[in-house]
């Protein structure tokens, strides 16, 4: 005897066909998003050459940064099908960027030691917020704008991802506390970042007195 088996594929077709259609709509919508926002960045850094106020200045390129970070995550995002992102790509890049920005008053080394491992998109851009303000912030402060080391070392424990940003410059000034700190927009932002994720920042002195480490804690669930 002979048994014929017939199943009709159109329905799984067509729903693959809509899959990959959605996929392509979701990587354009990254790639246009990351395209805006570095004319944004374009924009805030003409505007910063035209003024001639420093405090200005300085308040232009950090924002210039912050919206770079940004679309740093779109761009990785518009090129991969999966809403994860390997965020050692998006780490590397923020630090060439940090590092290319503090080339013009002295020599940084700005670099990574481990890995993060994949985090989920809205998760990467938060990170990448905290991350390069912290970094701006150890080159601004610990290294006084000038020449030095600032080391990520990102490493996961048994229930969350431990971020230290380290650098080799000066401690903190005598006294400090982030609470009596809520006045620096780059530190309130990181908090509140860190708040949303449920975690936790602090920043301290390394041991040997020797620079500053900001340390970021985000439970392994929201990753």
């Amino acid at each position: 005897g002979t048994l014929i088996l017939i199943r009709d594929l159109t329905e799984l077709r067509d729903r693959d066909r809509r899959l990959v259609t959605k996929d392509a709509t979701i990587r354009e919508i990254h790639h246009r998003v990351k395209n805006n926002l570095q004319t944004v960045a374009a924009l805030l850094r003409l505007q910063s050459r035209r003024m001639s106020n420093s405090d200005a200045k300085d308040a232009l390129k950090q924002a210039m940064g912050r919206v770079s970070a940004i679309a740093v995550v779109h761009e990785i995002l518009s090129q991969n099908f999966e809403e994860q992102v390997a965020f050692d790509e998006v780490a590397d890049r923020i630090l060439h960027m940090v590092g290319d920005v503090a080339a013009s008053s002295g020599s940084v080394v700005a670099r990574r030691e481990g890995s993060f491992g994949e985090v989920p998109a809205e998760t990467a851009t938060a990170l990448s917020l905290a991350t390069t303000e912290l970094c701006q912030n150890a080159i601004e402060h610990s290294l006084d704008s000038s020449s030095g080391n600032v080391i990520v070392r990102p490493h996961r424990t048994d229930d969350a991802l431990v971020v230290d940003i380290v650098s080799d410059g000066k401690p903190l000034p005598e006294g400090f506390s982030l609470d009596n700190h809520r006045s620096s927009l780059g530190l309130s932002i990181v908090t509140t970042l860190m708040q949303d994720l449920g975690g936790t920042f602090t920043l301290e002195d390394n041991s040997d007195r020797v620079g500053t480490c900001a340390r970021l804690v985000i439970p392994l669930q929201r990753l």
